[in-house]
């Protein structure tokens, strides 16, 4: 009910976006969340609820997997049920089983590799590694961190002398082929548009600014407190603690639960130390964390869940009913989902005033959302766009008249190369509940042909 209900955040709506124009690769990540957007609309329409029903579904899939690799891992499914209860406690899988982003595809294959991995040495069958393979590759085609996935296998099987058997045998060789195969469309995107999604996503590594260090290392702390809820925050690092003592001694479950958890851990702290780490980036320790968790940590589970998942039902809630207007900075559901409608039923009445043609944003997730809730035609204007396949706007715009929406944190001016003219007429809130979460300005604009990659944003069907 509540992915069918909550208003889908611009993010959301610019993956919407995605799978109008599928493609093997995006500027920003690989094209799973797409393809996972595309089927849900398939078969439940363009919807909130079409736009993110795998993601509900993954959410219950996944934790029958997470089940599954505690009884190969840790030799009981009663503690893999455990880990299942504490992952889905949290918050970060209790909003993400409710949206949709590259996270959500992301953390089912990261969970179906571990269930394979469980498999693998549980059964000590070749064909397993065929199933790494593929959710390595799939999990490689959902977000590009998933490339510490494989790194950890491979360090795992070095690392731990039962198993280094595996590097002599063709089984996790020709895993590794197999992920290839599944991430090959991605590279071919990128060798074709001058590799810049992982321009820009190897972008973000080895910044260095130790002045502001302390504050980023805080806000990835304090977020994953926050994300986890404080007492599944506290178990996950006795666990993880209690994975790597034994991951030192070259315990095979450990040492696989140790690796899945401290690597990625580690990357995370030493972005942290030049640039912002986002609160979701981590969501891939949280499986094995939930895991190391249920086998090594107190037993202190009555109180993390209640706790996980009574501040989720409170997120839920505020998100659906709004039963208590509070500042953005208490209230992360106005940040994000709050005033759409009302905006664009305002900006749709300053459109009409203005006898505009059209809305254009230079924001892609705002010009995604309001291509979704105003019956005019919305456009996007953002170099990025000049990526996708979507009808370029300029022989429809040019000696038209449209307004332009945009922030007003943008302190820049709009490129006057880009229009025929530029006149400000106002400004515009976004607001729930008499908060106002956002305020925009506007500008009417006449098109004309530019070098601006501006298209025109596919409407709902």
């Amino acid at each position: 009910m509540v992915a069918a209900t909550t208003p889908l955040a611009p993010d959301e709506a610019y993956y919407w976006v995605w799978s109008r124009a599928l493609a093997p690769g995006y500027l920003d990540h690989p094209p799973m969340v797409a393809l996972w957007i595309w089927l849900g609309t398939a078969i439940a329409g363009d919807g909130a609820l079409g736009v993110r029903l795998l993601g509900p579904l993954s959410g219950l899939a996944g934790a029958w997997l997470l089940v599954r690799a505690g009884g190969d891992l840790l030799g009981s499914r009663a503690q893999g049920l455990i880990a299942a209860l504490l992952l889905n406690a949290t918050l970060l899988l209790g909003i993400g089983a409710v949206t949709i982003t590259p996270d959500t595809p992301l953390l089912f294959f990261w969970t179906l590799a571990l269930f394979a991995l469980g498999r693998v040495l549980r059964t000590g069958a070749p064909i397993w590694w065929a199933l790494v393979g593929v959710a390595v590759g799939l999990a490689l085609d959902s977000k590009y961190t998933a490339v510490l996935l494989p790194l950890a296998i491979f360090l795992w099987l070095v690392w731990v002398p039962d198993l280094r058997h595996w590097l002599r045998r063709p089984a996790p060789w020709i895993a590794a082929v197999i992920a290839l195969a599944f991430f090959a469309p991605v590279l071919l995107w990128n060798a074709q548009h001058a590799w810049a999604s992982f321009t820009k996503q190897g972008g973000r590594a080895g910044d260095w600014q130790p002045a502001r260090a302390a504050q980023y290392l805080g806000e990835l702390i304090g977020g994953q407190i926050g994300l986890a809820t404080p007492i599944l925050a506290i178990l996950f690092t006795i666990g993880i603690g209690s994975a790597a003592r034994q991951g030192w001694r070259q315990h095979p479950t450990a040492s696989l639960l140790a690796l899945l958890t401290l690597l990625p851990g580690l990357v995370f702290l030493e972005h942290a130390l030049g640039d912002r780490v986002q609160a979701n980036w981590p969501a891939i320790i949280y499986p094995a964390a939930a895991l190391a968790a249920a086998a090594y940590a107190p037993r202190w589970y009555r109180s993390a869940l209640g706790l996980g998942f009574g501040l989720t039902a409170i997120v839920y809630l505020q998100a659906t009913a709004t039963p208590i207007a509070l500042p953005m900075r208490l209230d992360p559901t106005l940040l994000r989902l709050g005033g759409w409608s009302s905006l664009s039923a305002n900006l749709e009445v300053s459109r009409q005033n203005a006898n505009a043609a059209f809305i254009v944003s230079d924001n892609y997730g705002h010009a995604a959302l309001l291509a979704r809730l105003l019956p005019a035609p919305v456009l996007g204007l953002d170099d990025r766009w000049s990526l996708f396949a979507l009808p370029d706007a300029h022989p429809v715009i040019t000696g038209q008249t449209g307004i332009l929406i945009r922030s007003a944190r943008r302190d820049d001016a709009p490129d006057p190369r880009t229009w025929a003219s530029i006149t400000p007429i106002g400004s515009i809130d976004r607001a729930r509940n008499g908060m106002v979460a956002e305020s925009f300005r506007l500008y009417r604009v006449v098109g004309r042909d530019s070098a601006a990659p501006i298209v025109i944003m596919p409407p709902l069907r």
